[in-house]
């Protein structure tokens, strides 16, 4: 049974998008994701990410926080022990430095929601910056791999650029 709303002015309402709002769109070679909500001012960017089997993240650093909950498959940052599995939770202090990998011997890929606070500092092997992902360079990017596949522009949580 499904309640129906009304919305009270002053009073924010909550935002829903289906699975098949948001479209999967590369992020990198075995890598593909959503971008579920941003907010450029406060730099958060909310992902779900499937990763092929045997894919391997450039390492980086974050600048702020990070919540990780994965859903299917299996995956481990190369620098730890633990290994996230279906139902698995993780956090990530600011300034951790780690390589995700997804394990190889998985059936489909490995799928995980983000929530990220800040930039993304991908390192080189000597650990300088090489590049830099935040809220405002990743809903671009998700703008446009949506344009290059021939998908309209979806609308996105926070997204006040959304023309």
């Amino acid at each position: 049974m499904s309640a129906q709303v009304t919305a009270i002015p002053g009073i924010p309402t909550a935002a829903h998008r289906g699975e098949d709002e948001m479209p999967f769109v590369s992020l990198s070679p075995g890598v593909a994701f959503q971008l579920m909500q941003v907010d450029i001012d406060l730099g958060l960017w909310v992902v779900r990410t499937k990763f092929e089997p045997g894919t391997t993240v450039q390492r980086h650093r974050h600048t702020g926080t990070v919540y990780a909950y994965t859903t299917s498959g299996a995956w481990r940052y190369l620098e730890y022990p633990e290994i996230n599995t279906a139902g698995s939770y993780l956090f990530e202090p600011a300034g951790s430095i780690h390589t995700l990998h997804a394990l190889a011997d998985t059936d489909g890929p490995t799928d995980v929601f983000f929530a990220i606070s800040g930039a993304n500092l991908n390192l080189d092997d000597d650990g300088k910056i090489e590049s830099v992902l935040d809220a405002g360079v990743i809903l671009d990017l998700y703008h446009r791999e949506c344009e290059k596949a021939g998908l309209p522009r979806p609308n996105v949580i926070g997204d006040n650029r959304n023309t």
